[in-house]
């Protein structure tokens, strides 16, 4: 055909309803799967083989170490181990202030819980440890069940003072706690096979929560690097109201804790930027946090501390803590929180793995990752050490320094090690300022998912208010109040878009096999006696009266009239199938007559009269006994030969 031709197209076949193409598809009943009985007998079932492929994947770690590769792997395990060691130190310290717990406490978290990870987890890339939007999340909850208030005492000349150690420790039984309850949780949901739960957090509500969360980390931070002491706030709106009292606080700077901070934070920035540009050439990225944190000799060696009432870290005692039971009796009340937690950071790690796993071209097990996460939180716990997830700038850091496996986790891990061991008291002097400052630089990649906001409005309007909600809801109704209020909008708008899909009739774009909507494409023409509807959700009860109303007003086609006319014609067919049901009954009755003996003419009575031996008169149509009436035949048939008679 000409490319100028209409091109046509018959297509002759069967019309086929659903039983007979299942008749025609030769459709089966069997199933592949075994009968139940036989699923629970296998999975009882104990052999070598099916032993070793269980213990293989719960303990990952013994079937890659075995078969690691020195010469491929060692060097760049260990350059990376030692750069996201470095990254540990400064980021420990300073995450645990958002925690409310001392630094120490976020150097431990930087160690067991990332030994734990080495053996459970599946991922070869992100870097297990503390981050920002865990660590408040712990923060909310510690100063909410532990507040200053609650540990006031009389001083010496009658004024009332907080007793910092009886609240510290405190702090750190709900904060252990709160890491226990939500490991297990995370393992249990692991045995389960649920890691597809985080499935239902999508990602506009994850950036948005994060994004989100990073306001309130910066609204947290101000107050070092201000220098001020402001009131303590919980609940909704608790950001407004730090930021106005904040605010209102500025008259009262602190100007060298203010100076120490833009100074760290201009150093930072800088040194950042350089190794975001020139991180192809850098063999190893520039360390600055690390060097930042040295501002701990000039603040010893100065006296700043002494002088001008700067604050800083304080005692960081050498040594480990032996292993400590969690206080079960604070569970009930951080029960919601550690749910939260779990969920959250759950969600932050498996979306870091599994973008990791994409580039590198191996697979991350959801399910896995849950319990490798759950048991990273629960023996951490009992070792004071607070929630953890995977953190982006330090995986980023340990993918780009050339890591391969998990033992760069392990490096970095004794870089901690050595730290809280021996040189822990170095830290002593350390500003809390720099930390802030190190903490609102790391912030950065969480406000760059503002620019979410424009792509979104530009692809997907739906995705876009989930994450105005999310981000919303959390700035200001608080951390936990607002991930239940994004997760209850994420459902609802999920419900609302499988209640109003979009429906469609597809019209051939003309010279192509393309069929697009014939309202929004003007070139789209609809094929002659042909309509193609078009849904854009699957059919189930919530939604089928829709399905309905739109297939009448796209097709033109008035369902009702068609149902009234089918119900007319069954009607139709049904009184005809009685009549037929009636007559084959009337004939099944005549059968019976003919069997019993009887005979019946229908030629009219008046007619024809037939005599019969001796004077026996009877109109045909009458009643005979079977031996005149076969005799009768007889005769009839040979005389007349037109006579017909039924039985």
């Amino acid at each position: 055909l000409k490319q100028d031709m209409d091109v046509e197209y018959f297509v002759q076949r069967e019309v086929l309803d659903e039983s007979r193409l299942d008749e025609v598809a030769q459709k089966g009943t069997w199933s592949t799967k075994p009968a139940l009985g036989e699923r629970v007998k296998d999975s009882l079932r104990c052999s070598v083989p099916r032993l070793k492929h269980t213990v293989l994947n719960w303990v990952p770690v013994l079937g890659w170490l075995p078969r690691y590769s020195i010469r491929e792997n060692a060097i760049g395990d260990l350059i990376s181990g030692c750069s996201v060691g470095i990254m540990h130190l400064p980021q420990g310290m300073a995450y645990a202030l958002l925690a409310s717990l001392r630094p120490v406490f976020g150097l431990y978290t930087s160690l067991y819980p990332v030994l734990v990870y080495f053996i459970f987890g599946t991922s070869r890339h992100i870097s297990v440890g503390t981050f920002a939007v865990i660590s408040i999340m712990i923060g909310s909850v510690t100063e909410r069940l532990a507040p200053d208030s609650n540990f006031m005492v009389n001083g010496t000349n009658g004024t009332d003072s907080v007793d910092f150690d009886a609240r510290d420790a405190f702090r750190v039984q709900i904060a252990c706690s709160l890491t226990v309850l939500a490991g297990i949780f995370q393992i249990l949901l692991g045995v389960v096979r649920f890691g597809f739960v985080v499935t239902y957090l999508s990602e506009p509500l994850v950036r948005g929560y994060t994004t989100g969360s990073a306001c309130h980390v910066c609204v947290s931070q101000l107050k070092y690097l201000f220098g001020v002491s402001p009131a303590r706030f919980a609940g909704p709106l608790s950001l407004i109201y730090t930021l106005v009292d904040i605010c209102r606080l500025l008259p009262l700077t602190k100007v060298p804790e203010l100076v120490v901070s833009l100074v760290a934070l201009a150093v930072l920035i800088v040194v950042k930027e350089i190794n975001a540009c020139y991180r192809q050439k850098l063999p190893l990225p520039i360390p600055i946090e690390l060097i930042v944190v040295t501002a701990t000799i000039i603040t010893h060696f100065c006296g700043l501390t002494s002088t001008y009432g700067i604050d800083v870290v304080g005692e960081i005692p050498s040594g480990l803590k032996a292993p400590r039971a969690p206080d079960a009796t604070l569970f009930s009340q951080v029960i919601g929180d550690a749910f939260a937690v779990a969920i959250v950071g759950y969600a932050i790690n498996i979306s870091l793995g599994k973008t990791f796993a994409l580039k590198h071209g191996y697979k991350v097990d959801s399910n896995q990752e849950l319990v490798a996460l759950g048991l990273s939180n629960t023996v951490g716990g009992f070792f004071q050490c607070y929630s953890v997830t995977s953190s982006l700038s330090r995986s980023l850091v340990q993918e780009s320094t050339g890591g391969k496996t998990q033992v760069a986790g392990v490096i970095s891990s004794i870089i901690v090690l050595i730290t809280v061991l021996k040189i822990g008291a170095l830290f002593e002097d350390l500003p809390k300022a720099v930390l802030s400052t190190i903490v609102f630089v790391n912030l950065k990649g969480m406000f760059k998912q503002l620019m979410d906001v424009p792509m979104l409005w530009k692809t997907n309007k739906v995705d876009l208010l989930v994450w105005l909600v999310t981000f919303t809801s959390t700035v200001l109704l608080n951390l936990d109040l607002g991930l239940a209020v994004s997760i209850g909008f994420s459902m609802l708008a999920f419900i609302f878009r499988t209640q109003l899909p979009r429906y469609s009739i597809l019209g051939r774009v003309p010279d192509t096999d393309l069929y697009l909507d014939t309202d929004t494409y003007k070139e789209a023409k609809e094929i002659p006696g042909v309509k193609i509807f078009r849904s854009s959700t699957t059919i189930y009860y919530t939604n089928a009266e829709m399905y309905l109303e739109a297939l009448q007003e796209k097709s033109g086609i008035e369902i009702g009239k068609l149902l009234t006319a089918k119900k007319k014609r069954d009607a139709q067919l049904k009184r005809k199938q009685e009549k037929e049901k009636k007559k084959a009954k009337k004939e099944a009755k005549k059968e019976q007559l003919e069997t019993a003996g009887f005979f019946s003419e229908s030629i009219p009575k008046s007619r024809l009269f037939v005599t019969v031996h001796d004077a026996v008169l009877c109109p045909l149509g009458g009643v005979l006994n079977p031996y005149i009436t076969t005799i009768l035949c007889q005769k009839l048939n040979y005389r007349y030969g037109v006579i017909c008679v039924t039985f």
